[in-house]
């Protein structure tokens, strides 16, 4: 595993990018040339107990991070967990499984079959968290998930990366609010996810975010090149607790809306 924080996460920022070129625009038009404050980063996976949530989160443990909100998505059948760095500057991790016992029989065979092919200790290797996919699926069986889980798919595609980065709007220089930052993205040609409304939450549950829909990129399937949803840049405005000290947790009616940022029809 890393011993340093920053190397993992230029690591992560670097596999990120290649998949989401958008993403380097985005720094462009916010940052002006300085550097932007990471909210937070996403991961996925299965709860299947050689890849589950807990050996990605080992990564973060051993780099000083700690555990601190548990979230259930019922109706995407997953759950997921934050963690945050005491050193406050330092993005907190959201990383969310795939509750696989919940789908049909197809579906928990190729998720499987997958995780079956992931070589054994890949999970502890430095790169794991931006070590892709592990495994080779058929467009086939990737339409197959697709049509009962979008994570499941994207999961099948594109494996362990960082579904997203989210730029914290406390930090921007030049902007004050989550929808002046929406305005700007869309005057510059964005799609962004509008699903539950173009921000979700707000400061009466203390977060509010934003996102941009995934880049297309073109995959290698096991029998044929595919375009289809990669990775997207996701926003966040968090606001003050009555005592005083920012939020920082998350909203899980408003990051459900989030995870659609990846959704093919769009």
């Amino acid at each position: 595993m890393h011993n340093n924080l920053d190397t993992l996460f230029n690591h992560l920022w670097d596999n990120y990018i290649q998949v989401t070129p958008s993403a380097n625009k985005v720094h462009k038009l916010l940052g002006e040339g300085n550097t932007l404050i990471n909210d937070h980063v996403a991961f996925r996976t299965f709860n299947i107990e050689k890849v589950n949530l807990e050996k990605l989160a080992a990564h973060f443990l051993a780099l000083g991070y700690e555990e601190k909100g548990q979230y259930d998505f019922e109706q995407k059948k997953l759950k997921a967990k934050h963690y945050e760095h005491p050193d406050t500057t330092k993005p907190k991790v959201f990383i969310s499984e795939l509750l696989v016992e919940a789908f049909s029989e197809s579906v928990q065979e190729i998720i499987h079959n997958m995780v079956a092919q992931v070589p054994e200790g890949a999970t502890e290797q430095d790169n794991f968290l931006y070590s892709g996919a592990l495994w080779s699926v058929t467009t086939e069986e990737y339409e197959t998930l697709l049509a009962e889980s979008e994570y499941a798919a994207w999961m099948s595609a594109w494996g362990y990366r960082a579904n997203h980065f989210t730029v914290s709007v406390n930090y921007l220089d030049h902007y004050a609010e989550l929808s002046q930052v929406n305005a700007a993205l869309k005057v510059a040609g964005f799609t962004l996810n509008t699903s539950g409304g173009e921000i979700k939450g707000g400061q009466d549950v203390f977060l509010a975010q934003s996102s941009t829909m995934a880049d297309k990129v073109e995959v290698q399937f096991k029998d044929a090149k595919k375009e289809i949803p990669s990775c997207f840049y996701e926003f966040a405005q968090r606001y003050t607790l009555p005592n005083g000290e920012l939020y920082t947790g998350f909203v899980a009616a408003s990051a459900d809306k989030i995870f659609e940022s990846t959704n093919v029809a769009a």
